[in-house]
């Protein structure tokens, strides 16, 4: 138990990572009081519902009021937008942090809308499942996961100090980080493979040679983990491609000229440059398996299907 480090978070959005927030501050004891909006009053009736939130209010600047912690948890397009619209209703000495997978467009777009006084502490959890929504949260999400802070220069180093406390207080390893670097890194772990995954599910669907039933009923795991992926919320997707375009091409240009090399070795009958080449990547997914960010399990943990 970290004990409560917040009196009050108000959580804006409300789907996967700030419900899986709610959960994780409730089991642990880390806020007095958690307020959440979200604009969808479809949303809002689901929260109410499942008892996300001690109180889910009606209109942002509701859910802001007297908060110590406000949590922007919508898709990055939207950050100005709530920023905008949160900015004269927090208190002094309030934190503003996000989860957004992009920072450097996110630090444009909410910064110049804090007022003085409020401390800006921009993160991102490094965790989620392809699922959405208010109803997929669950309090271990973040158990073992990293979460990124990216603080704006001159940031209060007890604010910094306190978000951590309370990303760690869910389970997660904290690193400090550059926003431009964030975005890089994002870029090779995260954007362009979820790029790839959209495009290949795309592929498959393309080619009519091969049939809709074949596609699902003969799915190799690699195919499976693509569908997975490429099944993640599309608007999210969409603005994170949009706020990160720099680095994603940087990677996509990259990963342009190892397919024509790889294609090449095919084409000549190249096996040396192939098995090489699948060495050094097999060694990096060794890697994760060690560092604890995935399982070596068969079939990675996944439930048989029955027949």
């Amino acid at each position: 138990m970290s004990g409560v480090i917040y009196d009050r978070v108000a959580l804006i959005g409300l789907g996967l990572i700030a419900s899986s927030m709610y959960w994780a501050i409730k089991r642990a004891g880390l806020a007095g009081e958690v307020t959440g909006y979200a604009r969808s009053q479809e949303t809002r009736g689901t929260a109410r519902r499942i008892g996300l939130c001690d109180r889910v209010c009606d209109s942002v600047a509701e859910a802001v009021k007297d908060a110590d912690l406000v949590v922007l948890a919508v898709p990055v397009g939207a950050m100005e937008e709530v920023a905008r619209a949160i900015g004269p209703h927090l208190k002094p000495g309030a934190t503003v942090t996000d989860v957004g997978s992009v920072k450097r467009a996110v630090i444009q777009s909410v910064a110049p809308h804090l007022p003085d006084g409020v401390h800006f502490v921009p993160g991102h959890p490094l965790a989620g499942t392809e699922h959405s929504g208010p109803e997929s949260g669950f309090a271990e999400l973040f158990e073992d996961r990293w979460c990124m802070l990216v603080p704006v220069d001159n940031t209060d180093e007890a604010a910094i100090a306190r978000l951590k406390s309370l990303w760690q207080g869910f389970g997660s390893n904290v690193e400090i980080m550059d926003s431009d670097h964030h975005d890089l890194v994002l870029a090779v772990t995260s954007h362009a493979p979820h790029l790839i995954a959209y495009t290949m599910v795309g592929v498959a669907d393309d080619l009519r040679r091969v049939t809709d039933r074949e596609v699902v009923q003969y799915s190799a795991a690699g195919f499976r983990d693509f569908t997975r992926i490429a099944a993640s919320d599309p608007t999210m997707w969409r603005d994170v491609f949009l706020n990160n375009r720099d680095a994603t091409l940087e990677i996509l240009g990259r990963f342009t000229e190892e397919l024509f090399a790889l294609q090449r070795a095919i084409r000549r009958g190249d096996g040396d440059h192939l098995h090489d080449y699948f060495t050094r990547t097999r060694a990096i997914r060794r890697s994760i398996i060690e560092a604890g960010q995935d399982t070596d399990a068969p079939d990675f943990g996944r439930k048989k299907t029955p027949r």
